[in-house]
């Protein structure tokens, strides 16, 4: 794999940070993956957006451009085959040369990026090909500054870990009201009785790309109804069918939670409909 570090490319193994690095002391950084497919990324303006947000949230100057980020993007697809993959930025606070909490000044920003072998996704979905996702439940101890998508990404890893130990694909958490909040590594919607419904977007969900392009391009196309609101966990248990969101799943269909069946257990008609929309226009965003 090549990889790109502080302006240079070069093979992974040759790629070496400092020990006293912020983002390896403290997790001081901010990330972002957009999915390419045949060396096309979906929606790369929109991570770029949300990475600068996060970068100017905790006070760090975006090192590159946005022209410089899709450089680095197209020449990583490039140098790295093409095809299926989703290209991951990571920006961290530097190197001070000493563990110290505080902000420091003039240092200059670790820069990294890398290369990620995603699946392809058909061209038209069908949900009796359509492979189910199998989550667990858990409530959500992350911190309450979910919607900065910062490096230090330990809570998350360790309502992942739940499902992975378990055999499961994701996580599905909810806060102390019993209200869906996200999953481990992505969004959530369910469906009832043909509508869609997802979390308001507050502190404690992180703004999701392939969220993003789920809801508005419904909304567009006014086929399916679709809100953002408050879901509890009695509806997401009751759910027609369940979905989680991300940039390598786009859509993926749940349908075991907790080891009970999501609606008839099978990948509802609902997701097919939406997953056929999104696939339309997911080069747009």
């Amino acid at each position: 794999m090549i990889v790109y570090l502080n302006g240079e490319y070069m093979p992974a193994e040759e790629a070496k940070i400092s020990p006293f690095d912020r983002g390896f002391l403290f997790g001081d950084g901010i990330y972002d993956a957009t999915p390419s497919y045949d060396g096309k990324a979906v929606a790369l303006q929109l991570h770029l957006d949300r990475m600068n947000r996060g970068l100017e949230s905790i006070g760090i100057e975006n090192p590159l451009t946005d022209q410089q980020w899709r450089d680095v993007a197209k020449n990583l697809s490039e140098k790295n085959g093409g095809q299926n993959l989703g290209i991951y930025f990571h920006v961290s606070r530097g190197n001070e040369g000493r563990r110290f909490q505080g902000f420091p000044t003039d240092i200059k920003a670790t820069v990294f990026a890398m290369v990620i072998n995603i699946d392809p996704h058909p061209e038209v979905p069908n949900r009796k090909l359509k492979s189910g996702l199998r989550a667990v439940s858990a409530e959500d101890l992350r911190w309450r500054r979910c919607n900065i998508k910062s490096t230090a990404l330990l809570g998350n890893v360790l309502h992942f870990q739940e499902s992975y130990s378990a055999q499961k694909d994701e996580t599905i958490m909810y806060n102390a009201n019993g209200e869906l909040t996200e999953a481990s590594i992505s969004n959530v919607f369910i469906v009832k009785n043909g509508a869609v419904a997802t979390p308001i977007l507050d502190n404690q969900i992180l703004p999701g790309i392939s969220r993003h392009i789920v809801v508005d391009s419904l909304r567009i196309d006014g086929s399916i109804p679709v809100e953002e609101r408050v879901v509890t966990m009695n509806e997401v248990r009751q759910a027609d069918e369940i979905w989680i969101t991300n940039s390598s799943k786009h859509i993926g269909p749940v349908i075991e939670l907790d080891g009970e069946a999501v609606g008839d257990g099978l990948v509802g008609p609902v997701w097919e409909k939406a997953m056929t929309i999104y696939e339309s226009v997911k080069y747009d965003y």
